[in-house]
């Protein structure tokens, strides 16, 4: 591919703690297979496949509009690439049974791609309420939005978004719908900051649209089911890298990753040791998760709340592997 062909794919999106998630795969043996569960732009991908010449690369995303952008960018890689249109919880276990997998990577939350296009209904300004990451997917925001309970409503608020006047909330949204149906993120983010003013920069409907879009997508769920995969079938030998971008994701990975590495699962207060140890399924890569530089921060806003934390399997799991 000539460089001006380059350009024309060149990605508005700059991939957060490339460098980290570059040297976290630094001892992988490169003539194996990888897997971007999250491919989005595939700046992640692309920078692997440059660094590893032998690398396969299978990317995942529930986007078709992100696969598609993916396909034209790793075209000059074709032969080391394969994508592959769903979610990572169910085709992963498929991978990881018939291929050699010596790296995985996982980028959680929602892309800069569908944040910035307005008409999928992830912003406060978008004239539609949609925020599905999949737009095949039938359940979209603007059915949440307009069907769930009051009760259903302040769990998701709660629980996703960590907001407190959750049930204030949640009833404002019920008492709009009920003079007329809420379409579009700028009616419901209005809703939002009659509820809980502005302070500060950052904007009140933030994480109750954070909570929504948790919910319309299944995202905590899915990281569940990626964890629960890799600890029923860890592939021998290969990294586990996963970016998170706020507490209930990272929550997930760092508790997952210390069971993980615990090399006796008896009860605590044991006064011995009666499971014979061996469980261990690996180590960390990091003793704290890796967060962005001031300087990667200052150049890419997206970082600022991001979290590297990885993890590599030992070569061959014993007992641990049944957790």
């Amino acid at each position: 591919m000539t460089e001006r062909a380059q350009e024309k794919v060149a990605s508005p999106h700059i991939p957060v703690l490339l460098d980290a998630v570059l040297q976290s795969f630094d001892g992988i043996d490169a003539t194996g297979s990888f897997i971007d569960c999250t491919l989005g732009y595939a700046g992640h991908s692309e920078a692997l496949l440059r660094a590893h010449p032998g690398l396969r690369l299978l990317g995942i995303d529930r986007d078709p509009e992100a696969l598609a952008f993916s396909r034209r960018r790793l075209a000059p890689y074709v032969e080391r690439v394969q994508l592959l249109h769903g979610s990572f919880s169910d085709l992963l276990p498929g991978l990881l049974s018939r291929e050699r997998v010596v790296g995985i990577l996982a980028d959680f939350g929602v892309s800069s791609l569908q944040l910035d296009h307005r008409e999928r209904g992830f912003s406060f300004e978008s004239e539609t309420l949609d925020m599905r990451m999949n737009p095949q997917q039938g359940f979209s925001a603007e059915t949440l939005v307009n069907s769930y309970s009051v009760e259903a409503l302040e769990r998701i608020f709660r629980d996703y978004g960590e907001i407190r006047p959750a049930r204030r909330l949640a009833e404002a949204i019920v008492k709009a719908r009920s003079r007329r149906a809420i379409r579009s993120g700028q009616e419901l983010a209005a809703i939002v900051e009659s509820v809980l003013p502005r302070r500060g920069r950052i904007h009140p409907a933030t994480q109750p649209f954070q909570a929504i879009r948790i919910a319309v997508n299944d995202e905590l769920g899915e990281i569940d089911r990626l964890l629960d995969t890799l600890q029923a079938d860890p592939p021998a030998g290969a990294v586990v890298s996963l970016i998170t971008f706020h507490s209930l994701e990272d929550r997930r990975v760092k508790n997952r990753f210390r069971d993980w590495s615990r090399d006796c699962i008896c009860p605590p207060g044991t006064p011995r040791c009666l499971c014979g140890g061996g469980h261990a399924l690996g180590r960390p890569l990091q003793r704290k998760a890796i967060a962005a530089t001031p300087e990667e921060a200052a150049a890419n806003p997206r970082s600022r709340s991001a979290k590297l934390r990885s993890f590599r399997f030992r070569e061959k799991p014993e007992q641990g592997k049944e957790g």
